[in-house]
Protein backbone atom coordinates (compact mmCIF):
# COMPACT_ATOMS: atom_id res chain seq x y z
CA UNK A 1 0.00 0.00 0.00
CA UNK A 2 1.46 3.37 -1.05
CA UNK A 3 0.98 6.50 1.07
CA UNK A 4 2.01 10.13 0.74
CA UNK A 5 2.47 12.35 3.80
CA UNK A 6 3.27 16.06 3.77
CA UNK A 7 4.55 18.18 6.62
CA UNK A 8 6.24 21.57 6.82
CA UNK A 9 9.54 21.71 8.66
CA UNK A 10 11.65 24.83 9.04
CA UNK A 11 9.87 26.50 6.14
CA UNK A 12 10.39 23.46 3.88
CA UNK A 13 7.73 21.01 2.79
CA UNK A 14 8.67 17.40 3.62
CA UNK A 15 6.94 14.88 1.37
CA UNK A 16 7.16 11.19 2.27
CA UNK A 17 6.17 8.42 -0.08
CA UNK A 18 5.86 5.16 1.79
CA UNK A 19 4.77 1.56 1.62
CA UNK A 20 4.31 -0.95 4.43
CA UNK A 21 4.86 -4.68 4.58
CA UNK A 22 4.98 -7.11 7.51
CA UNK A 23 8.19 -8.84 8.57
CA UNK A 24 7.60 -12.21 10.20
CA UNK A 25 10.12 -14.22 12.24
CA UNK A 26 12.42 -16.31 10.05
CA UNK A 27 11.24 -19.43 11.91
CA UNK A 28 7.63 -19.91 13.02
CA UNK A 29 6.77 -20.51 16.66
CA UNK A 30 3.96 -22.50 18.17
CA UNK A 31 1.11 -20.15 18.96
CA UNK A 32 0.69 -19.53 22.69
CA UNK A 33 -0.29 -16.89 25.18
CA UNK A 34 2.23 -15.30 27.52
CA UNK A 35 0.98 -13.45 30.59
CA UNK A 36 2.29 -9.99 31.30
CA UNK A 37 4.02 -9.78 34.67
CA UNK A 38 2.55 -7.90 37.61
CA UNK A 39 5.08 -5.12 36.95
CA UNK A 40 3.98 -4.94 33.29
CA UNK A 41 0.39 -4.51 34.47
CA UNK A 42 1.33 -1.21 36.14
CA UNK A 43 1.85 0.33 32.69
CA UNK A 44 -1.03 1.86 30.75
CA UNK A 45 -1.26 1.31 26.96
CA UNK A 46 1.53 3.69 25.90
CA UNK A 47 3.77 3.58 22.85
CA UNK A 48 7.42 4.67 22.98
CA UNK A 49 9.59 5.46 19.97
CA UNK A 50 13.31 5.61 19.27
CA UNK A 51 15.05 6.87 16.15
CA UNK A 52 18.56 6.85 14.70
CA UNK A 53 19.89 9.25 12.06
CA UNK A 54 22.55 7.94 9.66
CA UNK A 55 24.49 10.02 7.18
CA UNK A 56 25.45 8.53 3.82
CA UNK A 57 26.06 5.60 3.53
CA UNK A 58 23.03 4.57 5.55
CA UNK A 59 21.44 1.21 6.42
CA UNK A 60 19.47 -0.41 3.59
CA UNK A 61 15.87 -1.42 4.23
CA UNK A 62 16.28 -4.86 2.65
CA UNK A 63 19.20 -5.75 4.94
CA UNK A 64 17.35 -4.42 7.99
CA UNK A 65 14.29 -6.53 7.15
CA UNK A 66 16.38 -9.67 6.70
CA UNK A 67 18.14 -9.14 10.05
CA UNK A 68 14.85 -8.28 11.75
CA UNK A 69 13.29 -11.57 10.63
CA UNK A 70 16.24 -13.44 12.13
CA UNK A 71 16.33 -11.61 15.46
CA UNK A 72 12.55 -11.94 15.92
CA UNK A 73 13.08 -15.68 16.35
CA UNK A 74 14.58 -14.97 19.78
CA UNK A 75 12.55 -11.83 20.45
CA UNK A 76 9.29 -13.42 19.32
CA UNK A 77 6.98 -11.46 21.70
CA UNK A 78 7.75 -8.35 19.60
CA UNK A 79 6.16 -10.15 16.64
CA UNK A 80 2.93 -10.86 18.54
CA UNK A 81 0.15 -8.65 19.79
CA UNK A 82 -1.44 -7.62 23.09
CA UNK A 83 -4.92 -9.06 23.68
CA UNK A 84 -7.27 -9.29 26.65
CA UNK A 85 -7.57 -12.45 28.75
CA UNK A 86 -10.78 -13.71 30.34
CA UNK A 87 -10.30 -11.33 33.30
CA UNK A 88 -9.96 -8.36 30.97
CA UNK A 89 -6.24 -7.98 31.64
CA UNK A 90 -3.74 -7.54 28.79
CA UNK A 91 -1.52 -10.45 27.82
CA UNK A 92 0.70 -11.39 24.89
CA UNK A 93 -0.54 -13.52 22.03
CA UNK A 94 2.64 -14.99 20.51
CA UNK A 95 1.65 -16.14 17.02
CA UNK A 96 4.26 -14.73 14.63
CA UNK A 97 1.99 -11.95 13.43
CA UNK A 98 5.12 -10.02 12.53
CA UNK A 99 6.28 -6.41 12.65
CA UNK A 100 4.88 -3.75 10.32
CA UNK A 101 7.83 -2.32 8.38
CA UNK A 102 7.42 0.96 6.46
CA UNK A 103 9.85 2.02 3.76
CA UNK A 104 9.63 5.75 3.14
CA UNK A 105 11.48 8.17 0.89
CA UNK A 106 11.89 11.92 1.25
CA UNK A 107 13.20 12.70 -2.23
CA UNK A 108 12.70 16.45 -1.80
CA UNK A 109 14.68 16.82 1.45
CA UNK A 110 18.15 16.52 2.87
CA UNK A 111 18.65 14.87 6.25
CA UNK A 112 20.77 17.82 7.41
CA UNK A 113 17.80 20.15 6.81
CA UNK A 114 15.67 18.56 9.54
CA UNK A 115 15.17 20.64 12.67
CA UNK A 116 15.32 17.62 14.96
CA UNK A 117 15.06 19.62 18.17
CA UNK A 118 11.63 20.88 17.07
CA UNK A 119 10.10 17.43 17.43
CA UNK A 120 6.69 18.15 15.94
CA UNK A 121 8.42 19.43 12.78
CA UNK A 122 11.28 17.03 12.22
CA UNK A 123 10.66 13.79 14.07
CA UNK A 124 7.02 12.76 14.19
CA UNK A 125 6.93 11.79 10.51
CA UNK A 126 10.06 9.69 10.94
CA UNK A 127 8.84 7.32 13.64
CA UNK A 128 6.01 4.92 12.81
CA UNK A 129 2.58 5.27 14.34
CA UNK A 130 1.99 1.72 15.55
CA UNK A 131 -1.38 0.58 14.25
CA UNK A 132 -1.23 -3.10 15.19
CA UNK A 133 1.02 -5.59 16.93
CA UNK A 134 3.64 -4.87 19.57
CA UNK A 135 6.22 -3.07 17.47
CA UNK A 136 6.61 -1.27 14.14
CA UNK A 137 9.58 0.04 12.16
CA UNK A 138 10.07 2.82 9.63
CA UNK A 139 13.14 3.49 7.48
CA UNK A 140 13.14 6.89 5.74
CA UNK A 141 15.67 7.56 2.98
CA UNK A 142 16.64 11.14 2.04
CA UNK A 143 17.93 12.45 -1.28
CA UNK A 144 21.39 12.95 0.25
CA UNK A 145 21.70 9.20 0.86
CA UNK A 146 21.14 9.51 4.60
CA UNK A 147 18.38 7.67 6.45
CA UNK A 148 16.43 7.60 9.70
CA UNK A 149 15.55 4.29 11.32
CA UNK A 150 12.59 4.66 13.69
CA UNK A 151 10.92 2.08 15.94
CA UNK A 152 7.78 2.24 18.07
CA UNK A 153 6.93 -0.33 20.74
CA UNK A 154 4.22 -1.04 23.30
CA UNK A 155 5.53 -0.04 26.73
CA UNK A 156 3.33 -2.67 28.42
CA UNK A 157 5.49 -5.38 26.85
CA UNK A 158 8.92 -4.04 27.74
CA UNK A 159 10.85 -1.17 29.26
CA UNK A 160 13.74 0.76 27.70
CA UNK A 161 16.32 -1.67 29.14
CA UNK A 162 14.60 -4.56 27.36
CA UNK A 163 14.17 -2.75 24.06
CA UNK A 164 17.84 -1.72 24.18
CA UNK A 165 18.70 -5.45 24.33
CA UNK A 166 16.66 -6.00 21.19
CA UNK A 167 18.24 -3.05 19.35
CA UNK A 168 21.76 -4.30 20.10
CA UNK A 169 20.82 -7.82 18.96
CA UNK A 170 19.20 -6.52 15.76
CA UNK A 171 22.26 -4.44 14.89
CA UNK A 172 24.65 -7.32 15.64
CA UNK A 173 22.58 -9.66 13.45
CA UNK A 174 22.59 -7.14 10.61
CA UNK A 175 26.40 -6.96 10.81
CA UNK A 176 26.56 -10.77 10.60
CA UNK A 177 27.61 -11.23 14.21
CA UNK A 178 26.06 -13.22 17.05
CA UNK A 179 23.54 -11.70 19.45
CA UNK A 180 25.31 -10.80 22.69
CA UNK A 181 22.57 -11.74 25.15
CA UNK A 182 19.61 -14.08 24.72
CA UNK A 183 16.46 -12.56 26.25
CA UNK A 184 14.65 -14.28 29.10
CA UNK A 185 10.86 -14.27 29.28
CA UNK A 186 10.80 -16.31 32.49
CA UNK A 187 7.96 -14.76 34.49
CA UNK A 188 8.96 -16.73 37.59
CA UNK A 189 11.78 -14.20 38.07
CA UNK A 190 9.16 -11.61 39.03
CA UNK A 191 6.41 -13.93 40.29
CA UNK A 192 4.42 -13.08 43.44
CA UNK A 193 5.23 -14.88 46.67
CA UNK A 194 2.66 -16.99 48.49
CA UNK A 195 2.31 -16.14 51.25
CA UNK A 196 3.73 -12.67 50.88
CA UNK A 197 6.10 -11.54 53.66
CA UNK A 198 5.22 -7.86 53.15
CA UNK A 199 5.56 -5.66 56.21
CA UNK A 200 3.50 -2.59 57.15
CA UNK A 201 6.42 -0.33 56.22
CA UNK A 202 6.73 -2.01 52.80
CA UNK A 203 3.01 -1.59 52.18
CA UNK A 204 3.10 2.03 53.35
CA UNK A 205 5.71 2.94 50.73
CA UNK A 206 3.93 1.03 47.95
CA UNK A 207 0.61 2.69 48.73
CA UNK A 208 2.31 6.06 48.72
CA UNK A 209 3.81 5.42 45.29
CA UNK A 210 0.98 3.46 43.60
CA UNK A 211 -2.79 3.53 43.61
CA UNK A 212 -5.70 1.57 42.11
CA UNK A 213 -6.92 3.38 39.01
CA UNK A 214 -10.43 3.50 40.45
CA UNK A 215 -9.24 5.90 43.15
CA UNK A 216 -6.91 7.93 40.93
CA UNK A 217 -8.20 11.32 39.73
CA UNK A 218 -8.05 12.05 36.03
CA UNK A 219 -5.15 14.33 35.09
CA UNK A 220 -5.85 17.65 33.39
CA UNK A 221 -5.75 17.77 29.62
CA UNK A 222 -2.22 18.05 28.30
CA UNK A 223 -1.06 21.19 26.48
CA UNK A 224 2.52 19.97 26.34
CA UNK A 225 4.96 20.28 23.47
CA UNK A 226 8.05 18.21 22.67
CA UNK A 227 11.64 19.35 22.31
CA UNK A 228 15.10 17.79 22.19
CA UNK A 229 18.01 19.67 23.78
CA UNK A 230 21.66 18.95 24.39
CA UNK A 231 23.66 19.50 27.58
CA UNK A 232 27.43 19.71 27.49
CA UNK A 233 29.52 17.34 29.58
CA UNK A 234 30.97 20.39 31.37
CA UNK A 235 27.49 21.50 32.44
CA UNK A 236 26.62 17.98 33.62
CA UNK A 237 29.81 17.94 35.70
CA UNK A 238 29.09 21.44 37.02
CA UNK A 239 25.63 20.38 38.25
CA UNK A 240 27.12 17.40 40.04
CA UNK A 241 29.79 19.60 41.61
CA UNK A 242 27.15 22.05 42.84
CA UNK A 243 25.20 19.20 44.41
CA UNK A 244 28.36 17.77 45.92
CA UNK A 245 29.11 14.24 47.09
CA UNK A 246 27.61 11.67 47.35
CA UNK A 247 25.08 12.66 44.72
CA UNK A 248 25.15 11.21 41.20
CA UNK A 249 24.89 13.19 37.99
CA UNK A 250 21.29 12.04 37.56
CA UNK A 251 20.37 13.07 41.10
CA UNK A 252 21.94 16.50 40.57
CA UNK A 253 20.17 16.87 37.22
CA UNK A 254 16.83 15.86 38.75
CA UNK A 255 17.30 18.39 41.56
CA UNK A 256 17.99 21.08 38.95
CA UNK A 257 14.79 20.12 37.12
CA UNK A 258 12.84 20.35 40.36
CA UNK A 259 14.09 23.88 40.89
CA UNK A 260 13.17 24.85 37.33
CA UNK A 261 9.66 23.49 37.85
CA UNK A 262 9.18 25.80 40.83
CA UNK A 263 10.02 28.78 38.63
CA UNK A 264 7.61 27.67 35.90
CA UNK A 265 4.62 26.92 38.15
CA UNK A 266 1.50 29.04 37.99
CA UNK A 267 0.04 30.78 41.03
CA UNK A 268 -2.62 28.08 41.44
CA UNK A 269 0.01 25.33 41.64
CA UNK A 270 0.94 25.24 45.32
CA UNK A 271 2.90 21.98 45.22
CA UNK A 272 5.65 20.56 43.00
CA UNK A 273 6.00 16.81 42.46
CA UNK A 274 9.20 15.32 41.01
CA UNK A 275 9.44 11.61 40.18
CA UNK A 276 12.26 9.40 38.93
CA UNK A 277 11.90 6.07 37.12
CA UNK A 278 14.06 3.39 38.82
CA UNK A 279 15.04 0.05 37.26
CA UNK A 280 14.76 -2.87 39.66
CA UNK A 281 16.86 -5.58 38.01
CA UNK A 282 19.95 -5.02 40.13
CA UNK A 283 17.78 -4.58 43.23
CA UNK A 284 15.97 -7.87 42.77
CA UNK A 285 19.20 -9.72 42.04
CA UNK A 286 22.47 -7.77 42.33
CA UNK A 287 24.72 -10.55 41.01
CA UNK A 288 26.35 -9.61 37.64
CA UNK A 289 25.55 -13.14 36.42
CA UNK A 290 21.93 -12.91 37.47
CA UNK A 291 19.18 -14.10 35.13
CA UNK A 292 17.53 -10.71 35.73
CA UNK A 293 20.22 -9.15 33.52
CA UNK A 294 18.58 -10.81 30.50
CA UNK A 295 14.99 -10.39 31.68
CA UNK A 296 12.70 -8.91 29.00
CA UNK A 297 9.79 -6.93 30.41
CA UNK A 298 9.11 -4.04 32.76
CA UNK A 299 10.99 -3.87 36.07
CA UNK A 300 10.25 -0.31 37.13
CA UNK A 301 9.08 1.76 40.05
CA UNK A 302 8.60 5.54 40.29
CA UNK A 303 9.47 7.11 43.65
CA UNK A 304 8.77 10.81 43.99
CA UNK A 305 9.00 13.78 46.30
CA UNK A 306 6.52 16.60 46.84
CA UNK A 307 7.53 20.03 48.12
CA UNK A 308 5.43 23.18 48.42
CA UNK A 309 6.40 25.85 45.93
CA UNK A 310 7.31 28.27 48.71
CA UNK A 311 9.68 25.76 50.32
CA UNK A 312 11.25 24.77 46.99
CA UNK A 313 11.86 28.39 46.02
CA UNK A 314 13.53 29.02 49.37
CA UNK A 315 15.90 26.11 48.85
CA UNK A 316 18.53 27.90 46.82
CA UNK A 317 21.14 25.20 47.40
CA UNK A 318 21.16 22.46 44.76
CA UNK A 319 22.73 20.21 47.40
CA UNK A 320 19.64 20.49 49.62
CA UNK A 321 17.28 19.54 46.80
CA UNK A 322 19.61 16.76 45.63
CA UNK A 323 19.53 15.39 49.17
CA UNK A 324 15.75 15.09 48.96
CA UNK A 325 16.02 13.30 45.59
CA UNK A 326 18.66 10.91 46.94
CA UNK A 327 16.54 10.08 49.98
CA UNK A 328 13.34 9.12 48.19
CA UNK A 329 15.13 7.26 45.39
CA UNK A 330 17.16 5.22 47.89
CA UNK A 331 14.01 4.42 49.86
CA UNK A 332 12.41 2.66 46.86
CA UNK A 333 15.52 1.16 45.25
CA UNK A 334 15.45 -2.00 47.39
CA UNK A 335 14.73 -5.70 47.04
CA UNK A 336 11.92 -5.44 49.58
CA UNK A 337 10.14 -2.70 47.64
CA UNK A 338 10.23 -4.44 44.24
CA UNK A 339 9.26 -7.86 45.58
CA UNK A 340 6.56 -6.28 47.73
CA UNK A 341 5.24 -4.35 44.73
CA UNK A 342 4.83 -7.60 42.77
CA UNK A 343 2.87 -9.09 45.67
CA UNK A 344 0.75 -5.95 46.09
CA UNK A 345 -0.33 -5.99 42.43
CA UNK A 346 -1.24 -9.68 42.78
CA UNK A 347 -3.53 -8.94 45.72
CA UNK A 348 -5.20 -6.13 43.76
CA UNK A 349 -5.78 -7.99 40.47
CA UNK A 350 -7.68 -7.76 38.24
CA UNK A 351 -8.11 -4.10 39.19
CA UNK A 352 -5.43 -2.05 37.44
CA UNK A 353 -3.10 0.33 39.26
CA UNK A 354 -0.74 3.12 38.29
CA UNK A 355 2.10 5.21 39.68
CA UNK A 356 0.86 8.18 41.71
CA UNK A 357 3.76 10.32 40.47
CA UNK A 358 2.00 10.74 37.11
CA UNK A 359 -0.88 12.42 38.93
CA UNK A 360 1.07 14.73 41.23
CA UNK A 361 1.65 12.25 44.06
CA UNK A 362 0.44 13.59 47.38
CA UNK A 363 0.31 17.03 45.75
CA UNK A 364 -2.69 16.01 43.64
CA UNK A 365 -3.53 16.74 40.02
CA UNK A 366 -3.12 20.49 40.54
CA UNK A 367 0.57 20.07 41.38
CA UNK A 368 3.33 20.98 38.93
CA UNK A 369 4.59 17.48 38.07
CA UNK A 370 7.68 16.22 36.28
CA UNK A 371 8.99 12.67 35.75
CA UNK A 372 12.68 12.05 35.05
CA UNK A 373 13.50 8.76 33.31
CA UNK A 374 17.14 7.94 32.62
CA UNK A 375 17.98 6.88 29.09
CA UNK A 376 21.69 6.65 29.84
CA UNK A 377 21.69 2.99 28.79
CA UNK A 378 20.57 3.97 25.27
CA UNK A 379 22.90 1.93 22.99
CA UNK A 380 23.73 4.69 20.52
CA UNK A 381 27.27 3.45 20.02
CA UNK A 382 26.07 -0.12 19.35
CA UNK A 383 23.39 0.79 16.78
CA UNK A 384 25.70 -0.10 13.90
CA UNK A 385 23.76 -2.13 11.33
CA UNK A 386 26.82 -2.51 9.14
CA UNK A 387 27.10 1.06 7.84
CA UNK A 388 28.60 2.69 10.96
CA UNK A 389 27.12 4.27 14.07
CA UNK A 390 24.41 6.95 13.89
CA UNK A 391 25.17 10.66 13.79
CA UNK A 392 22.27 11.24 16.17
CA UNK A 393 19.77 9.20 18.17
CA UNK A 394 16.98 9.91 20.62
CA UNK A 395 13.82 8.62 22.24
CA UNK A 396 10.44 10.08 21.27
CA UNK A 397 7.74 9.85 23.93
CA UNK A 398 4.86 12.33 23.45
CA UNK A 399 2.78 10.66 26.10
CA UNK A 400 -0.76 11.96 26.78
CA UNK A 401 -0.35 12.63 30.51
CA UNK A 402 -0.34 16.08 32.10
CA UNK A 403 3.02 15.58 33.84
CA UNK A 404 6.22 16.71 32.18
CA UNK A 405 8.49 13.87 31.06
CA UNK A 406 12.25 14.34 30.73
CA UNK A 407 14.69 11.70 29.46
CA UNK A 408 18.45 12.32 29.23
CA UNK A 409 20.62 9.97 27.16
CA UNK A 410 24.22 9.89 25.92
CA UNK A 411 25.11 11.91 22.83
CA UNK A 412 26.06 9.97 19.72
CA UNK A 413 29.25 12.05 19.70
CA UNK A 414 30.58 9.91 22.55
CA UNK A 415 32.04 12.95 24.29
CA UNK A 416 30.05 12.88 27.52
CA UNK A 417 27.40 15.33 26.32
CA UNK A 418 23.76 14.50 26.97
CA UNK A 419 20.80 14.59 24.61
CA UNK A 420 17.61 15.38 26.55
CA UNK A 421 14.11 14.63 25.29
CA UNK A 422 11.52 16.86 26.97
CA UNK A 423 7.74 16.61 26.91
CA UNK A 424 6.46 19.55 28.97
CA UNK A 425 4.16 22.54 29.15
CA UNK A 426 5.36 25.64 27.28
CA UNK A 427 5.87 27.44 30.60
CA UNK A 428 8.46 24.90 31.71
CA UNK A 429 10.11 24.89 28.27
CA UNK A 430 10.49 28.68 28.51
CA UNK A 431 12.26 28.43 31.87
CA UNK A 432 14.53 25.65 30.59
CA UNK A 433 15.56 27.76 27.60
CA UNK A 434 16.24 30.97 29.53
CA UNK A 435 19.84 32.09 28.93
CA UNK A 436 20.65 28.64 27.41
CA UNK A 437 22.79 27.94 30.48
CA UNK A 438 22.13 24.17 30.77
CA UNK A 439 19.47 23.18 28.22
CA UNK A 440 20.85 24.26 24.86
CA UNK A 441 18.83 24.42 21.66
CA UNK A 442 19.66 21.51 19.41
CA UNK A 443 21.17 23.00 16.26
CA UNK A 444 21.88 21.14 13.04
CA UNK A 445 25.53 22.08 13.30
CA UNK A 446 25.68 20.16 16.59
CA UNK A 447 23.69 17.18 15.32
CA UNK A 448 25.44 16.57 12.03
CA UNK A 449 28.71 18.50 12.41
Amino acid sequence: MLNETIQVHGGHELVLNSSTTTVKPALPIQEHRMPLSNLDLLLPPLDVSVFFCYLHPAPMAAALKEALAKVLVKYYPLAGEVVANTAGEPELLCHSRGVDFTEASADNAMLRELRIGMVEEGVEMLVPAKKAGVMSVQVTKFKCGGAVVGCTFDHRVCDAYSFNMFLVAWAATSRGGSTPLAPSFCRSLVAPRDPSPRTPSTDALIERLFSPLSSTPLPPASTSVNRIYHISSDDVAALQALAGPPYTKLEAFTAHLWQLCSRAASECQRMCCMGMVVDGRARISPSPDSAMKAYFGNVLTIPYGVISMDDLRLRMSLADVAGDVHRWVREAATYEHFRGLVDWVEALRPEPAAARAYFGGTGGVEAMTCIMSSGMGFPTGEADFGWGTPAFASYHFPWPGGAAYVMPMPSAHGDGDWIVYVHAAPELMKVMEEKQTVFKTLKNSYVFG
